[in-house]
């Protein structure tokens, strides 16, 4: 079933042209990788699939319906988002980790937020510390498990094991593989040659706002 089917999409800022033409379709359960050279759109195309942005032309349609149709708050409750630069609010990890709850308007889960903690191999102290004070690969699994509290059908995600260290990578690179065997969608932007191959069934290659490429992975 296709979850997310771009129909001739472009995008311009200020007029330049970022995407033109964009025709793809995702299917759910699919890990595709996004790779292509810097400045070639790819992040924008991510936030063109969870609609922080609006197309110039074309249309994008998410369950077989325009993305326009959807609450943009519901829409960002199935498709999930994470930043290669970490954006952390508040003061504390609490913070953070309570927002996905409190816009639910439901008492935050402790024994989600015990589990998520697990996997990432994180202890719950962190919980009580200053956001301030974590540093760059601590703030981006903060930030992932903010986005993996309430399970997304599609989860984007842009270059974000960049300030991770091997260890850590390995443990995020666990968890997306998990999550992708559980059923989430997962469209991942990387600059990394082996990983964009070593869990994802599709290579998505953008260049000059173009999509050149959609390759099936063995």
């Amino acid at each position: 079933m296709t979850i997310l089917e771009f129909r001739k999409v472009s995008f311009s800022n200020e007029g330049q042209r970022i995407l033109h033409n964009i025709s793809v379709q995702m299917e759910a359960g699919d890990f595709i990788s996004v790779v292509g050279p810097s400045g070639s759109g790819k992040s924008t195309f991510l936030k063109l699939c969870c609609h922080l942005l609006s197309p110039s032309d074309g249309d994008i349609l998410f369950r077989g319906k325009s993305v326009n149709e959807y609450n943009p708050t519901d829409l960002r409750k199935s498709i999930a988002y994470c930043f290669q630069t970490p954006y952390l609010f508040g003061s504390t990890v609490r913070d953070n980790i309570n927002f996905p709850f409190s816009i639910r308007s439901i008492k935050p889960d402790q024994n989600r937020i015990n589990e998520l903690f697990s996997i990432f191999q994180m202890a719950t102290g962190y919980l009580e510390k200053n956001v301030k004070n974590l540093s760059g690969g601590e703030k981006q699994r903060i930030a992932l498990i903010r986005s993996l509290l309430f399970k997304p059908e599609l989860l984007l995600l842009d270059e974000i094991t960049s300030a991770l260290d091997t260890e850590n990578t390995q443990i995020v690179e666990n968890v997306i593989k998990a999550l992708n065997k559980e059923g989430i969608t997962i469209l991942w932007i990387t600059h990394n040659p082996e990983q964009s191959r070593k869990y994802a069934n599709k290579l998505l290659t953008i260049e000059a706002g173009e999509i050149k490429s959609l390759e099936v992975l063995p």
